[in-house]
């Protein structure tokens, strides 16, 4: 599996699938920030909030960890055998290396990968939603990380997964869930608060197509209602 620099253009891709799962993450904001708050040498940011692409289904990955190592991890088909990988797919938890591969032993190679490259005391923090892990936030140091860097770096995790997945998002979450343009319409005049007869005033649709629109976007978004359908579009990047 060939990596791929990550600059945020995602113009000459035609949709999600034909974008490299695994990107070299570059410069980003709140990555940089973090840093000088927090010593860690690499991050890996896994999974998308999408169907077909959560974590551990190995389908998306910005990350710093060297090449090497994960066109390695990832050609011998490492994840599934990851007790790490495992722990965050089961448990939904804050887990360390350690701690997951006192339940289950690490592959030797695996070991080995990671003393050669300097991969070192790995820390996982998987991101639910509605009782699946969408995605998760590793990071790696050279020393164990402290409860309170653990404490910092779980409340971190998810604005941190946000915002760097945030350009792929924007590119093709809409196109990957088949959302319409007067889907998306609705669904943003919706989340001003407005109701299905004031937004039939500000757009060229009937209520009664609003309500439709509105109906299958809900549909597609996998959620009970509207306001629900709304939360999840701002959440996904869909809508602002």
């Amino acid at each position: 599996m060939a990596s791929a620099d990550r600059t945020g253009d995602f113009t000459g891709y035609v949709d999600l699938s034909s974008v490299p799962a695994v990107r070299r993450l570059h410069k980003n904001v709140l990555l940089e920030r973090l840093r000088k708050a927090i010593s860690f040498e690499y991050v890996a940011i896994g999974g998308l909030d999408l169907e077909g692409y959560e974590f551990g289904c190995s389908q998306s990955i910005d990350t710093d960890i060297p090449p090497l190592y994960m066109d390695t991890y990832f050609a011998e088909k490492m994840s599934p055998r990851d007790p790490l990988v495992m722990a965050g797919k089961t448990r939904k938890t804050v887990y360390t290396e350690e701690e997951a591969f006192d339940l289950v032993p690490p592959p030797q190679r695996l070991l080995y990968l990671s003393r050669v490259h300097g991969v070192r005391n790995r820390i996982l923090f998987p991101l639910c939603r509605n009782d699946v892990v969408y995605g998760a936030v590793c990071f790696t140091n050279a020393r164990p990380f402290t409860q309170d860097e653990r404490d910092f770096l779980s409340m971190m995790a998810e604005p941190l997964h946000g915002a760097v997945t945030k350009p792929i998002m924007d590119r093709f979450a809409a196109n990957h869930l088949r959302l319409t343009g007067g889907e998306l319409l609705c669904l943003k005049l919706a989340s001003r608060g407005l109701t299905s007869e004031e937004i039939a005033d500000q757009s060229c649709y009937t209520p009664e197509t609003i309500n439709s629109y509105l109906k299958s976007a809900t549909r597609k978004l996998g959620a009970s209602n509207r306001v629900q359908a709304v939360a999840a579009a701002i959440r996904r990047h869909l809508i602002d």
